[in-house]
């Protein structure tokens, strides 16, 4: 098993176990719950250095290949070799103009350029 792996699942016994600790303290009068906060960020900051310590000395493992993965084929150096625009759906020119509208008109979804949202003066 993995060892961080295992601090992260001794963190919630831990805190419990922690837990159950301060409520013994508690009922002796040693130490009550309202002054056993600093208790629970010691565990917790034990627990970061130890999690960050262990992920530091264990070198990055890499997730195991699909066992049916794809490998795609090397590319050949010539690039692209066959037609372009041709197939069952092409219809049109490979370079078609973009549509011109002349200065002022109105392109916009509404009826007949009356869009009340677009110019408040043409509220009717």
């Amino acid at each position: 098993m993995n060892s961080w792996l295992l601090l992260r699942r001794l963190r919630g016994p831990a805190f419990l176990i922690l837990v159950g600790f301060t409520a013994l303290l508690n009922q002796w009068g040693i130490l009550s719950f309202g002054r056993s906060w600093p208790l629970y960020l010691i565990l917790a900051g034990i627990f970061g250095l130890a999690e960050r310590a262990v992920m530091a000395a264990s070198p990055p493992v890499a997730p195991p290949a699909y066992p049916g993965a794809y490998t795609p084929a090397p590319y050949s150096p010539g690039g692209y070799s066959g037609a372009y625009g041709s197939g069952p759906g092409y219809t049109g020119s490979a370079a078609q103009p973009a549509p011109t509208h002349p200065a002022g008109a109105d392109t916009g979804s509404g009826s007949a350029g009356n869009d009340p949202f677009i110019d408040p003066d043409r509220r009717s």
